[in-house]
């Protein structure tokens, strides 16, 4: 099942989940409607707390469900929010991706690279980068984002995978001249905006093989980035049993796996993000993520 959070009519941002058995007019369910299944409309009001309950189970029982028209919005009109608004974080994999380390002549390293971007850098569908103009030169980077169902503390690989509750598209927008600056990611991967997510939470039973998604990105129609998780350095197992050693991974989190080549610097002139372009980043069975790229609004 494909679970998403949308802004209802009233303003309110709520849970729900597509129904896709008519593919070509595809709904989303707003579970929380009055004169829905009362099982259904007990449940809480944010997708966070149904991450917690576990998403696959929550699929089943909510499939069995029955939903008047009033709760039915069609996914082209509904308009999405990011699936998980407030994760608790986000942990990303640097130097992730064989083809991404050639381009840069570097060896890949002996363990994973992670680093923690806030969650309050996370923005959904349509929404914008915000760029300020003493950021400096600032990159796309298209990747699969892992969300953890689960606490997970100093678990082998072989556990991982019981710790997902699904996949989602994430671009991992980046300060490269701040992390350059610094030798360090805090800043440059933290600025606000800096973490388009979605459109939405698919399952790990959508999601055939994990380890064989094309990941693609393209600005103003122009291809950027085109690789896939087979080449990735450290597989998905392997990055959250590794992350789960350097911290508490909590229901929520997510895991940001790395991103192929083609970051901005590596075209020739440099594809550094410009107000007024707009990307789609893009993993197979996941959708498409759209955001227009905007200067700072005056503070």
């Amino acid at each position: 099942m494909k679970f998403v959070s949308f802004h209802r009519d009233d303003g309110r941002v709520v849970p729900g989940f597509i129904d896709s058995r008519d593919p070509q007019a595809p709904q989303v369910i707003d579970v929380t409607r009055p004169g829905n299944d009362p099982w259904a409309a007990a449940l809480p009001t944010d997708l966070a707390a149904w991450v917690e309950l576990g998403l696959q189970s929550l699929a089943h029982r909510l499939a069995a469900c029955s939903y008047p028209d009033a709760a039915r919005v069609p996914l082209a009109r509904a308009r999405l929010a990011a699936p998980l608004p407030r994760p608790g974080k986000i942990v990303g994999a640097a130097f992730n991706y064989h083809d991404a380390l050639r381009e840069r002549d570097m060896a890949p390293p002996a363990t994973p690279v992670i680093f923690v971007k806030s969650g309050r850098t996370v923005i959904g569908p349509d929404a914008p980068v915000r760029l300020a103009a003493d950021v400096g030169n600032v990159t796309y980077e298209a990747e699969l984002g892992v969300v953890i169902g689960r606490t997970a503390l100093r678990i082998e690989p072989a556990q991982a995978l019981s710790h997902i509750a699904g996949y989602l598209v994430l671009n991992d927008v980046s300060a490269s001249d701040m992390v350059r600056a610094d030798k360090a990611f805090v800043r440059g991967k933290n600025q606000p905006t800096f973490c388009p997510c979605g459109p939405w939470i698919a399952t790990p039973d959508e999601i055939e093989d994990p380890a064989a998604l094309g990941v693609r990105l393209q600005v103003d129609g122009r291809i950027r980035q085109s690789g896939n998780t087979a080449d990735l350095v450290f597989g998905i197992a392997e990055l959250i049993a590794y992350a789960s050693t350097q911290m508490p991974l909590d229901p929520g989190d997510i895991i940001a796996t790395g991103t192929p080549a083609g970051v901005a610097a590596s075209h020739q002139p440099p594809a550094w993000l410009r107000p007024g372009s707009s990307m789609i980043t893009e993993v197979d069975g996941l959708g498409a993520l759209h955001t227009p790229i905007l200067a700072s609004e005056p503070s």
